[in-house]
């Protein structure tokens, strides 16, 4: 695998201690054992990563036929394979907006994507054209700001302005989970763990440049305080 990245969960090399380790790593089992108390049939993780997530979902729903993890990532995909793969559990290469399957699925599950895609709205529609009748489409995103932080991630979002992106589509929002993690600012501005070394580098001038994620920024810490938080929906289609 390559080095540690904010981009890069893979559970057998991380940290015990830190925020970025063991923490964040909690946080993602939840989303996908949210995603699989839902899941049925044929799943579809895009945007897979490592793969536990996938392979994490198809053993713990009964329900579950067939379980495809998909990223853009080789090495991601090739060390799926190696490690996570089982019969009815498979992992492909490709692009999130290019992945095509005629079958359709029932579970689509997408957790922390939407916000790196410059089109999000194109991303779930996509998401949706791949659900058979009926099926659940499951997603989170950050929902306190993460861009000015994170080089990878092209958008903030709320709550509402994710299930705006959603309502076009006439699916219908049967659960949400929300997660709140604390970080220390002082270890995070001092990139104490692995895992910080791709932050953002030079936030003064990016925060001069861009001064709206300046405030969302500041409100968000007087909100919340040193605490990130996300949220999980999912959505059912109708039959």
């Amino acid at each position: 695998m390559t080095a540690p990245s904010l981009e890069r969960l893979v559970p057998d090399e991380l940290d015990e201690a830190g925020t970025t380790g063991r923490a964040t790593l909690a946080l993602h089992v939840e989303r996908y054992e949210l995603a699989a108390r839902h899941a049925r049939g044929r799943v579809l993780d895009l945007a897979c990563g490592a793969g536990y997530g996938t392979r994490l979902v198809a053993d713990r729903a009964r329900e579950v036929t067939e379980a495809v993890g998909v990223d853009i990532a080789e090495d991601a995909v090739a060390y799926a394979r190696g490690r996570y793969a089982r019969t009815g559990v498979r992992y492909e290469l490709s692009d999130a907006l290019a992945f095509r399957d005629a079958a359709g699925f029932d579970t689509a599950i997408s957790l922390e994507t939407v916000e790196h895609v410059r089109e999000p709205g194109e991303l779930i529609a996509h998401l949706v054209s791949l659900l058979r009748p009926g099926g659940v489409l499951v997603a989170s995103v950050p929902t306190t700001p993460s861009v000015d932080v994170n080089p990878h991630h092209l958008h903030d979002f709320t709550e509402r302005s994710l299930r705006a992106l959603v309502a076009p589509h006439g699916l219908v929002e049967i659960d949400c989970l929300r997660q709140i993690q604390r970080f220390s600012p002082i270890s995070a501005l001092r990139r104490e763990e692995a895992r910080m070394a791709d932050m953002r580098r030079g936030m003064v001038g990016y925060y001069m440049r861009h001064p709206g994620a300046a405030f969302r920024r500041l409100a968000a810490t007087m909100r919340y305080g040193f605490t990130n938080r996300y949220a999980t929906f999912v959505w059912r289609r109708p039959a």
